[in-house]
């Protein structure tokens, strides 16, 4: 069975997002197991790319600070494999198609099953161009993890009736970032999803308060959080793994009160 079942088996769940390699790879180590420890139920690992479209400056940041510093992806997949030593919990690549296409389709997915990566999220990939990468993921049983966002209206059906691993709803138009308030009608999102599949969904792009965190995951099946994390990592650098363990253990909290 893949990992990411495991992060929502009777329980909403918790996803931290961490940039690799900002400011460096040994602190991306560090911040991933103390958001394991202290309850986070998936990672999503970004590989940094030059031109991430759909990220906010927050993100973009971490992106140019990683790539500043040398990080490739070969030394992405060493620290996967390095954490995979202790980290049960399941992990995803996000990334942009470009990363995958230029290292070479079934070279890098064939790495991600090697390294202990469950799930890839393309969020630049159409779905309707899914299959260049879904029968290779299939093979190495890497979920392609789809996406939904508010502008895809009639074609959630379609996208849920093909989702594995789980599906990240995107709250918000635009870009990643956090935002004082979401408007967007999820729970009608949601309910398409759940006529249409078991797969479960968690809700991300704007969420950094605990109060947040439980609302999406009152509505799905857990919430997804990125930028509030690299905040803290910009904020305390190298000296930043224990304080994202804090707001990950007070994020967690929130989330299981629901």
């Amino acid at each position: 069975m893949n990992r990411i079942a495991s992060a929502f088996e009777n329980k909403k769940a918790f996803i931290a997002f961490i940039t690799c390699g900002d400011p460096d790879l040994e602190t991306t180590a560090k911040v991933v197991r103390e958001a394991a420890k202290n309850g986070a139920d998936l990672i999503e690992l970004g590989i940094p790319f030059s031109d991430p479209t759909a990220e906010g400056p927050v993100i973009q940041g971490a992106n140019l600070r990683a790539l500043s510093g040398g990080v490739k992806t070969d030394m992405i997949f060493d620290l996967v494999k390095d954490l995979r030593k202790e980290v049960t919990i399941p992990m995803v690549f996000m990334t942009y198609a470009n990363v995958v296409f230029s290292y070479g389709a079934e070279k890098f997915i064939g790495k991600c099953s090697e390294a202990g990566i469950d799930g890839l999220i393309l969020p630049d990939l159409p779905f309707e161009e899914k299959d260049e990468f879904a029968p290779i993921c299939k093979k190495y049983d890497v979920s392609l993890i789809s996406l939904i966002a508010p502008t895809s209206a009639g074609r959630i059906a379609m996208i849920a009736k093909e989702a594995e691993g789980f599906i990240y709803i995107v709250s918000s138009l635009g870009v990643t970032g956090m935002r004082s308030e979401i408007k967007t009608d999820l729970d009608s999102i949601v309910k398409v999803v759940r006529e249409n599949t078991k797969v479960p969904c968690a809700i991300g792009f704007g969420i950094s308060k605990p109060e947040q965190a439980a609302k999406a995951a009152g509505v799905s099946d857990g919430a997804i959080v990125g930028s509030a994390i690299i905040k803290i990592i910009e904020q305390y650098g190298r000296d930043a793994a224990p304080h994202v363990g804090e707001y990950v253990k007070s994020m967690k909290d929130a989330i299981r009160a629901v």
